[in-house]
């Protein structure tokens, strides 16, 4: 019985050779890819700030729309004489002020 296990586990050492060295290999280049893991998330490439910019752009005339349409609307009941319309109306225009290109804060 002893002589068929330890022919069993000699069989077996060709294999294990395999997944030795393999694991081996892992443990010695895993400093390396944690490292350079690291690296690559901590710095942003051209294209990367250039996307993110244009979310940005793209978010800001979406919101600029939203708000254009809202002022339209305020100003037409504004037009017909309320008077929290034309408060409102004015509030959205400072809005959309502020979003314009060479305002503080853009």
């Amino acid at each position: 019985m002893r002589v068929l296990k330890l022919g069993l586990m000699c069989a077996a050492l060709p294999w294990l050779g395999g997944c030795i060295a393999r694991t081996a290999f892992d443990v010695a280049t895993a400093p390396v890819r944690v490292v350079s893991k690291g690296v690559d998330m901590a710095t942003t490439s051209q294209s990367e700030t250039d996307e993110k910019r244009g979310r940005e752009l793209r978010k800001q005339e979406e919101r600029r729309g939203k708000l254009d349409r809202q002022y339209r609307k305020l100003d037409e009941r504004c037009h017909d004489g309320s008077d929290k319309a034309c408060a409102e109306r004015d509030k959205v225009g400072r809005e959309i002020d502020a979003l314009a290109p060479g305002s503080p804060g853009n």
